[in-house]
């Protein structure tokens, strides 16, 4: 908390707004992003237009690692995906937390460390599992960073996401509606039974949400209790006192 309070005065509101690039290929990272709702798509793009997506992003990470790494910027974009909001906060001003080695810092560390692990993951199941799979562990992962279930997402978007054709897109999700497991339409997915949506996805969902658990949990940065997204939840609740509009 303290250190949430030490930072509130830098702390910029700004909308993400769906389609928005938060930030480009190659740009100099000046501000980290603390998205306090909706969702952040990692996406690498090819010299010939072809992409896909490396991670996802939500209330329990932050855009901007490159900043605080020291690369400044990094070869991919990073795009949102569901529109929500995030708090801004600029580089300089984060360079004292390094500095004084504050919870903030560290966890941002084990963030990094987790964003990796999600990955080197990702890369090992668009290589090695069924587009059915990696449909299932996609939705799941948007699923754990939105409040209800269901998503926005056109076939075109996810079959650039995961980096390959409409029409396996269509197949795949076609499977899904026939079984009961989701509704599918004019680009909105309901998802009607995740425990079995669950079930059909690879192991890949599992392994990096249980990476996320172990890294983030804040007793293993403070020694208290509770989950890497109390700060976030914090700036949601003054949110909420200060703009009402936005939650």
């Amino acid at each position: 908390m303290r250190d949430y309070e030490r930072l509130l005065p830098d702390l910029e509101l700004v909308p993400l707004l769906r389609g928005a690039t938060v930030h480009h290929a190659e740009d100099r990272e000046k501000h980290l992003y603390f998205p306090a709702a909706g969702i952040v798509s990692r996406i690498c793009v090819t010299e010939s237009g072809a992409s896909a997506e490396f991670a996802l992003t939500g209330s329990e990470g932050v855009i901007g690692v490159a900043s605080f790494l020291g690369g400044e910027s990094t070869p991919s974009q990073a795009v949102v995906l569901s529109a929500g909001y995030a708090y801004r906060l600029r580089v300089d001003r984060l360079k004292g937390e390094f500095e004084r080695d504050s919870p903030l810092a560290r966890l941002l560390l084990r963030y990094t460390l987790a964003l990796i692990a999600q990955t080197g993951q990702i890369a090992v199941c668009n290589r090695h599992h069924s587009l059915e799979q990696q449909l299932c562990r996609w939705i799941l992962s948007c699923l754990d960073r939105l409040p209800s279930n269901e998503l926005t997402a056109t076939q075109e978007v996810i079959a650039a996401l995961l980096g390959v054709r409409r029409e396996g897109v269509t197949e795949a999700a076609g499977r899904l509606q026939a079984a009961g497991l989701i509704h599918y339409g004019r680009g909105h997915i309901v998802i009607l039974d995740r425990a079995r949506v669950q079930a059909r996805a690879c192991e890949c969902y599992a392994v990096v949400q249980r990476e996320y658990d172990r890294l983030l949990c804040r007793e293993n940065v403070t020694g208290e209790a509770g989950g890497h997204a109390t700060w976030q939840r914090t700036v949601r609740v003054d949110q909420h006192h200060r703009h009402p509009e936005l939650v």
